[in-house]
């Protein structure tokens, strides 16, 4: 059987973004029986409660951070993830990071692991800059307050990785000792990473 209108819309709309949250479907005229009645049949797939992508998009670490940017648009991209966006780690985190408020709700997600950092006040908005992929809007901390991050979270990420991060941070150029060193202040960092930098400045 032919797909219908909608379900051509869908597939279309799918191909374009990635994904659709299913209170999305009315301002582009498309029902939710057409989204059901294509779930049930294998065309698409559920990832999370109320987002929904094509069974043709191939999963991949780029894919894990779009569907999360998705379901979670408040949350910010920070640590391992970060890192690895960053090209500042040879690691590949079997989990996405992600900080969100302290008292924002804890998304569920079907095939991707969340690791969940709360934070808060400035240490929360500092250093967000906004990446576009497919057209999805990601919310990632920059090298200097994600580096900053590392020493922050030391005990849940290996001062190894924290001091790791630092050194290719600077190595590569990604961030200036002025802008580590205001990430540091604003995280309370300074004290302990004070060493740090003055050994690799």
């Amino acid at each position: 059987m032919p797909p219908t209108t909608e379900e051509k819309r869908l597939s279309d709309l799918l191909k374009k973004t990635g994904f659709i949250r299913a209170k999305e479907l009315h301002e582009h005229g498309i029902s939710r029986t057409t989204l059901l009645r294509m779930l049930g049949e294998g065309h698409i797939i559920r990832v999370a409660r109320g987002l929904y992508c094509s069974t043709d998009v191939q999963s991949n670490e780029n894919h894990s951070l779009l569907e999360t940017a998705k379901l979670v648009p408040k949350g910010t991209f920070c640590l391992l993830s970060a890192l690895r966006f960053h090209g500042l780690t040879t690691q590949e985190p079997y989990e996405v990071w992600i900080a969100l408020p302290n008292k924002h709700w804890t998304p569920k997600m079907n095939n991707t692991a969340l690791r969940i950092i709360r934070m808060s006040g400035k240490s929360l908005d500092h250093g967000i800059q906004t990446h576009v992929s497919e057209g999805i809007h990601m919310n990632i901390y920059s090298p200097a307050k994600t580096v900053v991050d590392c020493f922050k979270f030391r005990s849940t990420v290996g001062m190894d990785v924290a001091i790791e991060a630092l050194k290719d941070c600077w190595k590569k150029k990604q961030a200036t000792m002025d802008e580590i060193h205001q990430a540091a202040q604003i995280c309370r960092m300074s004290n302990v990473m004070r060493p740090y930098m003055e050994a690799i400045a």
